[in-house]
């Protein structure tokens, strides 16, 4: 009997990691596709049988970022009723699609199309992939966990541009900047369907067994007391169950939808979005008009702000554990009260015309950016939407981000036009302000029941 039991632990030991990882390497994969259109404009803009203006890529762009703040609203609730298995699967089969239409395409109509479809898709990787987690990993340790899962959209926007210039260069086609992308991720398919399984007791893993291993994790990296749930008999959760409506029932998913906490973390997100996505966009930009630097300079200086945010979203989480009780918002707190005054000055500072200044102050943004992104839109959206609404509350909270993201996309090139650019990262400064106010007030909030 103890050897049974040692196996099963053993099992879902091993079987967590696996989840972390094949999830972690979905959600990278996304990338993949996600960046060719950027990298492919380089060469349709040199190709004669192409005849795409700015303004017009512009305008594939919008429809892009439209349609993924749609699906992240849509196939967020679709993670919960369907399940996370069968959503990535079609999601990333239909981004895969797109791919390779995308470089067989030559007109402005087909082009906005496919990259419409793109977008929409590939808004079904991060809230079904979060709710995944949730199956697999306690609240009391969901920080540390889901500050390291988080790399990887970080990591995916450091890797996916070169690998589809590569494959373009390789080529000396811009064609392959979508082809070379889309097979990598036929790999990334395969082994998702190989290797991922919605929750335990897909693969034959009790409940019991998961919540007995809850326990004794969350001793071992001294997480304090855990979730009430996992000290309750199977009796007592199958009676809980049947108290709240099912899983994946529109009642479950209005409840997710209508809770004040989740409604508000929507609502910061929004604030906080435009920044992140506005140096994204035009940080190359702005750093080429101000230090009259060339293409690869302003990128190589610019890409320092993704470097910091990859240490924000590692350390944010583990703080908020280790530090805060699994407490999301004092971090968040905290980063945005700096973050403030880095974008505020930032302008002011940058016409010093000092790099090592600049360098150190893009990845302090980013340091101070993506760890309040990484906990709102991942964490703490599991822990205030639940296992059984994870992928409801994280599509919510990440669509309302996005919505602001559009605004980051675009009013850049606006206001610095019309007001100049120490207007736009003060009008950033207020935005994430209003984040901070918001936020305050909630310091001490955690979930009712921690799932």
């Amino acid at each position: 009997m103890d050897s049974q039991k040692t196996s099963l632990d053993l099992k879902y030991k091993f079987w967590r990691w696996q989840i972390f990882f094949i999830t972690w390497l979905a959600y990278v994969g996304f990338y993949f596709t996600r960046k060719s259109f950027s990298v492919a404009k380089i060469g349709m803009a040199q190709d004669n049988g192409i005849l795409l203006t700015k303004a017009q890529m512009s305008q594939i762009e919008a429809g892009y970022l439209i349609a993924y703040a749609l699906g992240q609203f849509i196939l967020g609730i679709f993670g919960d009723r369907f399940g996370t298995r069968k959503i990535i699967l079609f999601g990333l089969a239909i981004s895969i699609l797109s791919g390779f239409c995308m470089g067989f395409s030559c007109f402005l109509q087909s082009f906005l199309i496919l990259w419409i479809v793109q977008g929409f898709f590939q808004a079904s990787g991060w809230a079904p992939l979060s709710k995944n987690l949730s199956y697999w990993f306690s609240q009391k340790e969901r920080g540390t966990i889901m500050g390291c899962w988080s790399t990887n959209y970080t990591v995916g926007g450091l890797i996916a541009s070169p690998l589809a210039a590569v494959c373009a260069d390789y080529f000396t086609n811009w064609q392959y900047a979508f082809f070379g992308p889309a097979y990598v991720l036929i790999i990334v398919w395969l082994l998702f369907f190989l290797l991922q399984r919605d929750k335990p007791e897909d693969v034959g893993i009790s409940q019991t067994v998961a919540i007995s291993q809850t326990v004794a994790i969350s001793k071992q990296v001294g997480a304090g007391n855990i979730p009430s749930q996992a000290n309750n008999t199977v009796g007592q959760l199958t009676l809980a169950q049947h108290e709240e409506p099912e899983e994946g029932s529109w009642q479950y998913i209005w409840n997710v939808i209508s809770n004040p906490m989740v409604i508000l973390l929507g609502l910061v997100y929004f604030c906080l979005k435009p920044t992140r996505y506005a140096i994204l966009f035009w940080g190359p930009l702005y750093i080429s008009e101000q230090l009259k630097t060339g293409m690869t300079e302003s990128a190589l200086i610019t890409i320092c702000f993704e470097l910091g945010g990859f240490f924000g979203v590692v350390l944010s989480g583990y703080f908020s554990d280790r530090f805060f009780q699994s407490r999301r918002i004092p971090i968040s707190v905290i980063c945005l009260a700096v973050l403030i005054l880095l974008v505020a000055f930032f302008d002011s500072l940058v016409a010093l015309q000092q790099r090592w200044m600049i360098i150190a102050m893009l990845a302090g943004i980013g340091l101070f950016l993506y760890a309040p992104d990484s906990l709102l839109s991942g964490v703490a959206a599991v822990d205030f939407g639940t296992q059984k609404g994870a992928s409801t509350a994280a599509g919510f909270i990440n669509g309302c981000g996005s919505l602001g993201a559009i605004l980051g996309g675009s009013l850049p090139g606006i206001i610095s036009e019309k007001y100049g650019w120490n207007s736009l990262f003060l009008a950033f400064a207020a935005s994430l302000g209003i984040a901070l106010i918001i936020l305050i007030p909630y310091w001490k909030a955690l979930p009712d029941e921690t799932k």
